[in-house]
């Protein structure tokens, strides 16, 4: 299996990961449900997203939104194909895409909003704290992108202050060591194909 960052040659397989985003999202209820075949074309184009395949076969795919002037960079629309659920791919996938935020936005936060206990416990290894919705962006095209999902009459009910995502965020100068940033997981899933996560 290969992961690495989007081509303009990945973007044969954008209905595949467009069609699967809408039905997982559909499955478990929740979550943003649509992205459109130009949105995530660009994100592909433009080296804004990380693809794993194999054999010719897509296999996960995540991509990075920067909001507030980049000040904050979020790893959005983490999806792996049900044929290769299981097997760890969710976490390899959201280890490069997080490293690819840190590459290109040394500075900024890093966050994430989820309902999914596994890509919770990636975050958390990765150095994510959970925290309160004031302490992200509030970039309103953010908030827009919320839409989508069928829980956005919750959020606004609660004024954004919360909703059933929980709000996750990397903060650069809080993990440093000896005044070196760590831009590196502390657990480096060396028994990755071991693991049984998914998303």
């Amino acid at each position: 299996m290969e992961i690495e960052i989007s081509s303009c040659e990945h973007l044969m397989y954008v209905s595949e990961i467009q069609q699967e985003m809408y039905d997982s999202a559909q499955r478990r209820g929740t979550g943003i449900a649509k992205r459109s075949i130009e949105y995530l074309s660009k994100k592909i184009s433009d080296g804004n997203a990380v693809i794993a395949t194999e054999n010719g076969e897509w296999v996960g795919f995540c991509y990075i939104e920067t909001w507030s002037h980049g000040q904050f960079v979020a790893n959005s629309g983490l999806i792996v194909s049900p044929n290769f659920r299981n097997r760890g791919v969710a976490t390899l996938i959201k280890n490069r895409v997080f490293q690819l935020s840190r590459d290109k936005y040394p500075t900024a936060k890093v966050f994430g909003l989820t309902t999914g206990l596994a890509v919770m416990k990636i975050n958390s290894d990765l150095g994510y704290k959970p925290v309160i919705y004031s302490e992200l962006t509030q970039d309103e095209e953010f908030w827009n992108g919320c839409k989508n999902c069928v829980n956005y009459e919750i959020l606004m009910k609660k004024e954004r202050k919360n909703c059933l995502c929980t709000a996750m965020l990397f903060v650069p100068e809080n993990n440093k060591v000896n005044g070196v940033v760590n831009n590196q997981p502390e657990n480096q899933y060396q028994n990755e194909q071991e693991s049984n996560l998914s998303v």
